[in-house]
């Protein structure tokens, strides 16, 4: 069996790396004593699975992780009370959590569906910083979305190459404030980092004063879009509501 849970991570937090997380979280797991199964070998390890990892220094409330529980775990999906019981385990994961780390929602899910990373097709961000001008945002939105290419310069194996990410921008514009811009980015292939987008929104602007959130992450099945954990569901479906 293998448990699905979204969490945020916001805060002083987001400077913590996605290896030092995953240590975090094996840890809080160990915490609250969840029956996690293990890898083989000389140094057994638990077995976790973590979605797109999170850049160092951005913030998110649409985090996802997979854990495999032991064969025989006393853990029923079917109970009358499982509903009470993921609530639970994710208010305990949160209190052994670092503070910023919180649980939203935890479900099961089945293990021979795909992973997190073969299934998310593209993620939401939002992004702001010191002194944005909503004019300047909506036409700088305004003139990426007309370009037929959009070039950027990445290093790969010692070389430079020049990528065109214009088709990896699903949407951008600003947020209804104006302050705000917001971006659907693709995930399949090589994805434009949110640095890389922010560099070309607010040109000159130091990318490490852009404030960078991930909202959400997609996956996409049988024609439907949708969240890989939506937080207004019914709690009814959550049994096997990654399938």
């Amino acid at each position: 069996m293998r448990l699905r849970v979204r969490y945020s991570k916001l805060g002083k937090v987001r400077f913590v790396s996605h290896r030092d997380g995953a240590r975090l979280w094996e840890r809080a797991l160990r915490r609250v004593d969840l029956p996690v199964a293990y890898t083989e070998g000389f140094t057994p390890r638990p077995k976790l699975s973590f979605g797109l990892a999170l850049p160092t220094g951005a913030e998110s409330v649409a985090e996802y992780i997979d854990i495999d529980l032991a064969k025989g775990a006393d853990i029923d999906p079917a109970a009358s009370d499982w509903g009470d019981w993921t609530t639970s385990l994710g208010e305990s994961l949160s209190d052994a959590l670092p503070v910023g780390i919180d649980v939203a929602r935890v479900v099961d899910r089945d293990p021979s569906t795909g992973s997190l990373q073969e299934q998310v097709t593209s993620t939401t961000w939002e992004m702001t910083g010191p002194g944005i001008d909503p004019e300047l945002l909506d036409s700088a939105t305004q003139r990426l979305l007309a370009a037929d290419e959009l070039l950027v310069e990445r290093e790969r194996k010692g070389q430079r190459r020049t990528d065109d990410v214009r088709p990896l921008i699903r949407d951008l514009r600003p947020d209804d404030t104006g302050h705000k811009l917001v971006a659907e980015l693709v995930t399949i292939g090589r994805a434009l980092r949110p640095a890389e987008l922010a560099t070309m929104v607010f040109p000159g602007i130091d990318a490490v004063g852009v404030r960078v959130l991930r909202t959400h992450q997609w996956i996409e099945s049988d024609g439907v879009r949708r969240e890989v954990i939506p937080l207004d569901a019914d709690l009814a479906l959550d049994r096997g509501l990654s399938a």
